[in-house]
């Protein structure tokens, strides 16, 4: 019997040499708000440089939280940060909420004031010794532009790298081929990014049907403000909530596969070019 125990013993061990268990993280958090200052001078940046910054603002989502431009970028943060080998920089939950500022709940915070804010946040991460930083934004609009804008102006004046994610834009491949259409704000694919984070964050029971969705008008066409409704499709009679749990999983871990593939990818590319 010992001896049998014996050879399990050593054939344990040697699966576990053949199939090396994941090594843990360099770092005892990734989150900088949740680090000390000690271990974050250890890290930053001898072993790690790059750091992400979510980006969002608080307005209506249909049956889905207000917050969920902050709370995706968020969680895409989280999840690939240690495949990235990046830092979380806190969540910019306020931010240029435009046409539906109105509704309940709802932010807006104008360009003039979002746009330096923005920019001492950037110059502080590189103060802190960060060459590459990452903004995952979470809302689109006027605030695009504006970090895009901000980004390359910190890029180029303080000769580091900055790359600008808006992630249900680049997600649109993935949308369609998941949910067979296009989608929308507050729309089947949002919706269902958040459903795959925090399912208590979506309530089906509250979606009525398609009388509380407006598609969004062609360009040049019209303008309403505030927007009619809480969820605006991209295409007309696409991107309605399902709340299809198994497709709401494998939508969030397409995305956020695709994203710290694009993040390793440009990173790569960065390095081999000198730059």
């Amino acid at each position: 019997m010992r001896k049998l125990l014996t050879i399990g013993l050593l054939l344990f061990v040697s699966s576990l040499t053949a199939y090396p268990q994941p090594a843990k993280d360099v770092l005892p958090t990734r989150e900088m708000d949740r680090i000390n200052w000690m271990d974050f001078k250890a890290a930053v940046p001898s072993k790690v440089n790059t750091v992400l910054l979510p980006t969002g603002t608080l307005e209506p989502h249909g049956v889905a939280n207000n917050g969920a431009d902050n709370t995706a970028p968020t969680a895409i943060a989280k999840t690939i940060a240690e495949r990235t080998n990046a830092m979380i920089a806190p969540t910019l939950s306020y931010g240029i909420t435009g046409s539906m500022e109105a509704y309940p709940g709802a932010f807006q915070i104008s360009e003039a004031a979002y746009r330096p804010f923005v920019k001492q946040i950037l110059e502080g991460l590189v103060k802190n010794g960060f060459r590459n930083i990452i903004i995952v934004n979470g809302h689109g609009g006027g605030q695009t532009a504006v970090l895009q804008s901000v980004a390359a102006e910190v890029a180029t004046e303080k000769r580091v790298r900055t790359l600008v994610i808006n992630w249900w834009s680049f997600a649109s491949d993935e949308t369609k081929e998941v949910f067979g259409e296009d989608g929308g704000h507050a729309g089947w694919n949002e919706t269902a990014f958040i459903q795959a984070i925090d399912k208590t964050l979506v309530h089906p029971e509250k979606y009525t049907g398609p009388e509380m969705t407006t598609p969004y008008p062609p360009a040049g066409t019209y303008s309403a403000v505030p927007f009619p409704s809480s969820i605006g499709l991209y295409q007309k009679g696409q991107g309605f909530p399902r709340f299809d749990q198994a497709k709401a999983d494998l939508y969030y871990k397409k995305v956020t596969d695709k994203i710290a593939g694009l993040i390793i990818d440009t990173v790569k590319k960065w390095d081999l070019a000198g730059l």
